[in-house]
């Protein structure tokens, strides 16, 4: 079957029974293979059979149940001004209507009639007539929800309102139906706020892009840029889509994308990311990928995926919602008919009390306390520049003991550096640079780059009689002399003139070592090392500081891997390691410690990565692999973003226990209170409902104020 797959974008889609609502509505039409509602991104997924359905009548099915799909992506949407809303007239309208009841009611009251032995009052007319606009918008919903057999929220009030209707108890049903209306308003901007981080990513790129042909210039929208075209980006505009520079020099703020707090140097041959912002000079940049597939549109979609995936506490919390609902609605059952039936009560009294509790049964508030923290948290991240993949994760990072960290490219930057010159003849060191630089210059050996680095500014000699000697060095004649830079082979006849004791005490230091000398003496040592970054040190001490355990698992020799862990502070390290022999040493740390994160490239330490409970892999920014294989994704090379999220998942982690346990425990206190009648049908709805879903709400929304500290 050839399917097709579109995500709607939905209005009023704000809870996890409106989802489940929608999904079990949609599903049912023939044609349709899978539906997934997100609600906490406001979307749904729907993968159908053109030949069998149309894209409308799918749009049809969501609309007929109370909602509506707006036209467009969430960045094409205009923010939401409440008063020129229909569902807030409606709502103002049954709120006028339910004060000029209560008015008559408490005030002057005015009989109307008799029908049915009933008075027919001014009050109960304004007290009807506001049941109408006030349970307009939620009545579709619970019509859905008896077709697909669900104990939701919207089909618990309109029983209960209607109840209330049944047994005169026309003030009830009135606040009822305007408090609800109420809530689900205040509860869907509650949402809206949640989804505001998400949104303010994909309005991160401008519209349209400033595409040269020639040397003319024209303004075309971005969706019709294709790749290969050169864009120009001016001072102090955002760059359009990905691409590579091909010419002019600039410093480019890419923080929206990696969570570089320090703008980056860029010329031609660099790499830059829609979105980013040109600081100030010109450039000119060849496309590399179109807008579906830039940096920032994959950075939403990971986003939305991993706010769709379910953690272990949401997975507890519906489970928990499963079986106390229909618990809570039977109890109300018995409520409604044990007491007058059997202990000759009255019956309007314990019919009241019923209804309470079948407002008090649906755990919305419940239901909504985690999703709504995870997502916070994770656009929190992802502002960062860290992507983390779920719920899942960000609660596993939570709960880590020992964090386990690659060496080369990880810890250190990956790429050799002078670090020592050692004169063994009284020749200045800038002189013994000049003359390696001068030989090393033709070589493309890192250690070669390496060197030349270190002498930059030097005035080099190009070398006559040149020779490179596969795994020893280079060799060659400098104004008539000979000279050689390598190894100890190639100096098996000079005098060493104390180099084996230099060389000794800087292998030892897990250094790489290269004589310079002439043929008949050694004149001097040069040391290179792999750099530590500048922030690994701090990271290291951050981590230890907040109790925990920091390994280094490296393929790199014994005397260079206690070197690094020395200089840094780690006194656990593993070294000369297989990719195999790391998932050993992280299962014997999972099965030492418990949780064990591994944070590496994403690429070469692929198996230690997934053996982990969590796989982290730095510097993903470009790197679709990485990207799309890791757990949790550092979009630069910033390891000062590692205690940033450990902290952000800790905090997480303590927002989502206070949000399940308040919720549990205030839902079943509300229905111990429905006894003794200190908790009415108002209070049920003003507290057990609109109270709890906004309480939970707000506390969620304080993870996405979390910052890295400096």
């Amino acid at each position: 079957m050839a399917t097709k797959t579109e995500n709607l974008v939905v209005d009023g889609l704000h809870c996890a029974d409106c989802a489940a609502t929608i999904e079990k509505t949609v599903e049912k039409i023939n044609g349709v293979a899978a539906v997934k509602a997100n609600f906490t991104a406001g979307k749904v997924k729907i993968t159908y059979d053109p030949h069998k359905v149309e894209l409308r009548n799918l749009v049809e099915s969501v609309e007929k149940i109370g909602y509506r799909v707006a036209s467009g992506s969430h960045k094409s949407i205009e923010k939401r001004q409440i008063w020129r809303e229909r569902e807030f007239q409606f709502t103002l309208v049954s709120g006028i209507l339910l004060g000029l009841g209560l008015l008559f009611k408490f005030g002057s009251e005015i009989r109307i009639a008799t029908a049915n032995g009933r008075d027919i009052s001014v009050s109960m007319v304004f007290f009807l007539a506001a049941v109408l606009p006030g349970a307009y918008y939620f009545v579709k919903g619970s019509w859905a929800a008896i077709k697909n057999r669900q104990f939701n929220m919207v089909l618990l009030m309109t029983v209960a309102i209607l109840g209330a209707i049944v047994i005169g108890e026309y003030v009830e049903a009135a606040s009822l139906a305007f408090l609800f209306s109420l809530a689900e308003l205040l509860e869907g901007y509650a949402i809206e706020r949640a989804r505001n981080s998400l949104r303010q990513l994909m309005t991160l790129t401008p519209d349209t892009a400033q595409v040269k042909t020639g040397s003319k210039e024209k303004t075309v929208a971005v969706d019709k840029v294709q790749v290969g075209d050169i864009l120009v980006a001016r001072p102090g505009e955002k760059i359009a889509l990905d691409g590579m520079v091909v010419d002019g020099i600039s410093s480019v703020d890419q923080s929206p994308i990696t969570g570089e707090s320090v703008p980056v140097k860029k010329e031609p041959g660099d790499k830059v990311y829609a979105g980013a912002i040109n600081n100030e000079g010109y450039l000119e940049i060849r496309v590399t990928q179109n807008s579906e597939n830039s940096m920032i549109a994959r950075i939403i979609q990971l986003v939305e995926d991993a706010e769709s995936q379910k953690s272990p506490t949401e997975r507890f919390v519906e489970k928990f919602a499963r079986i106390y609902t229909p618990t809570v609605v039977l109890l109300a059952v018995g409520v409604a008919t044990i007491p007058p039936i059997f202990l000759d009560a009255a019956f309007n009294l314990w019919f009241v009390k019923a209804l309470t509790l079948l407002v008090i049964a649906c755990p919305c508030a419940l239901v909504i306390s985690t999703p709504v923290s995870v997502v916070s948290a994770l656009t929190s991240a992802s502002r960062n520049g860290v992507l983390i993949k779920g719920g899942l994760y960000l609660e596993e990072m939570g709960r880590i003991k020992v964090l386990a960290f690659d060496k080369t490219g990880t810890l250190t930057l990956g790429r050799l550096q002078v670090t020592d010159v050692v004169s063994l003849n009284g020749a200045p060191e800038e002189e013994l640079l000049r003359i390696a630089a001068s030989l090393e210059k033709r070589s493309e050996h890192p250690i070669a780059k390496a060197i030349l680095e270190a002498a930059d500014g030097a005035e080099l000699e190009e070398a006559s009689r040149f020779e490179a000697i596969p795994g020893r060095g280079v060799r060659g004649e400098l104004g008539g002399v000979g000279y050689a830079v390598g190894g100890q082979e190639l100096f098996l006849q000079a005098e060493t003139n104390g180099a084996d004791k230099k060389l000794r005490t800087l292998q030892s230091a897990g250094k790489t070592t290269m004589l310079v000398g002439k043929e008949s003496e050694i004149i001097g040592i040069i040391a290179l090392s792999d750099k530590i970054r500048d922030d690994a040190l701090a990271m290291v001490s951050r981590l230890k500081a907040d109790g925990k355990q920091v390994v280094m698992i490296t393929g790199d020799n014994e005397a260079t891997a206690k070197s690094i862990a020395a200089e840094l502070g780690i006194t656990h390290y593993y070294a000369n390691l297989l990719p195999d022999q790391k998932v050993k040493i992280v299962k014997q740390l999972q099965a030492e410690y418990g949780k064990v994160a591994v944070v590496g490239d994403g690429i070469n330490d692929a198996p230690a990565l997934a053996a982990a409970s969590v796989g982290i892999a730095m510097g993903v920014a470009g790197s679709d692999t990485a990207l799309e294989t890791a757990d949790v994704a550092l979009m630069s090379d910033d390891l000062s973003k590692l205690p940033y999220l450990v902290e952000l998942s800790r905090q997480a982690n303590q927002v989502i226990r206070q949000n399940t346990l308040a919720a549990i425990v205030l839902k079943l206190s509300l229905a111990l209170g429905v006894f003794p009648g200190l908790v009415s049908l108002v209070v049920a709805v003003l507290i057990g409902d609109m109270g709890a879903s906004l309480g939970v709400i707000a506390n969620a929304l304080r993870l996405a104020r979390f910052r890295p500290q400096n």
